[in-house]
């Protein structure tokens, strides 16, 4: 105990240099835990956002590429799959359930996504949990829209709101469907995933607005206006996307490769979880990057750390040698300088993850409403306390450099003869 009151003691005599050094780990320590938390939740993101869909079926592009625009919304596609081609694809052998997705619009910012009610009961997300309606119900009315539950909260919207798609996914849209208005029928439940900032709508929907235009642009001469548009057929030509459900899952290879070889048009089908796992290769040169820089900044903060107790030696010899005038041995001074780096880097570690808990309580929810990320205060993980365990190992051993120093100064000083 009385070594312990005698490092801080000494720690709070020198205040300056202790709250510097304590505030510079703490910043690396924030950094190294930040952007662990930042790539768990992004990975726990993207795992979680599909389940119990066996195949995604889309035109011929890169397999990262239909699952970015398909599952996540980023990207576009680089083609359509023709109306045809889907229904072929539903009535193939194993294959038991599928669900079109057309993608192309937006409502202030907020993709909207073409497709048929039993899009709300086949799918599933994190462990094959399904989807759950908190106001509302599945459309009935080709005008009828469900909202994801970030874009009604974001919007403000409530069962019975009108809403106007525009055209387009940019955030700024100067083409709108204003003629064709959609009320809200739901909301769903919140889900942690891109279903969240999205804004559903029948598949006839989508032809209804766009019976009128050809080539993006509204065409004069051929105004529909929306009750008469009921009266029409409104199959659409093509759809963006197609999640696939099958019989079992040992018909996934064969049925991909069928799509894959598919003759009238070129598709690509993707495993989810497959293309997930291409999907983290692509990522992890720059997870290791920046956790090799976070790595290294942790590192200079402790050389800070050791830097500041070594200048400091030279001040402290008279301290030194009153401690061994009262009796402490070498190795208690030794003792002594050990236990003051790992309070520092232990007061460090605490004031880094208070950091990191304060930061993600204030920009979670602009991180989920910019980029859809969602990143949750809580618990260290196992893998964070290895860090900081890591990072407390790597303290004492480079607490042995002054602690050290200090020992053959009072060896020294304890042998001179002074005059």
């Amino acid at each position: 105990m009385k070594v312990i009151a005698l490092v801080f003691s000494s720690l709070l005599n020198r205040k300056f240099t202790t709250g510097l050094t304590v505030f510079t780990i703490g910043l690396s320590v924030f950094l190294l835990l930040g952007v662990e938390r930042v790539r768990t939740e992004t990975r726990h993101g993207f795992t979680n956002a599909i389940s119990a869909t066996d195949l995604i079926v889309g035109a011929r592009s890169g397999s990262v590429q239909l699952l970015l625009y398909s599952i996540f919304h980023i990207g576009n596609a680089t083609n359509n799959i023709s109306y045809d081609s889907y229904q072929y694809i539903t009535n193939m052998r194993g294959v038991d359930w599928v669900i079109p997705l057309s993608l192309g619009d937006s409502h202030r910012g907020f993709r909207v996504v073409g497709t048929t009610d039993e899009f709300f009961d086949r799918y599933k997300y994190s462990r094959e949990r399904p989807l759950e309606f908190i106001h509302g119900a599945p459309f009935t009315d080709i005008y009828h829209a469900v909202l994801g539950a970030e874009a009604a909260a974001q919007l403000g919207y409530q069962v019975g709101d009108p809403l106007v798609v525009a055209h387009g996914t940019g955030s700024v849209n100067v083409l709108k469907h204003e003629d064709k208005p959609f009320s809200v029928s739901g909301i769903l439940g919140r889900t942690g995933t891109p279903l969240d900032r999205a804004v559903f709508i029948p598949l006839e929907g989508i032809t209804a607005i766009h019976i009128d235009w050809s080539q993006g642009v509204p065409v004069p001469s051929q105004v529909v206006d929306a009750e008469s548009v009921r009266e029409l057929e409104l199959m659409p030509e093509s759809v963006t996307t197609l999640l696939v459900g099958l019989t079992s899952k040992v018909h996934a290879f064969k049925v991909q490769r069928l799509v894959n070889e598919f003759p009238s048009e070129p598709l690509l089908a993707i495993i989810p979880g497959i293309a997930l796992q291409e999907l983290w290769r692509v990522m992890s040169v720059a997870e290791k990057a920046l956790i090799g820089i976070s790595v290294m900044v942790i590192l200079v903060g402790l050389a800070g750390m050791m830097t500041a107790i070594l200048t400091s030696l030279n001040e402290r010899r008279r301290e030194i040698a009153i401690l061994r005038s009262v009796g402490a041995r070498p190795v208690d001074i030794f003792s002594l300088l050990m236990a003051e780096s790992i309070v520092l880097v232990v007061a460090g570690i605490a004031w880094g993850v208070c950091i990191l808990h304060l930061l993600i309580v204030l920009f979670a929810p602009m991180l989920q409403q910019s980029w859809g990320i969602v990143i949750k205060a809580g618990m260290l993980s196992s893998k964070e306390w290895y860090m900081i365990l890591n990072i407390i190992g790597l303290a004492i051993v480079i607490g042995i450099v002054p602690g050290y120093r200090a020992y053959r100064y009072s060896l020294n000083d304890g042998l001179s003869v002074r005059t």
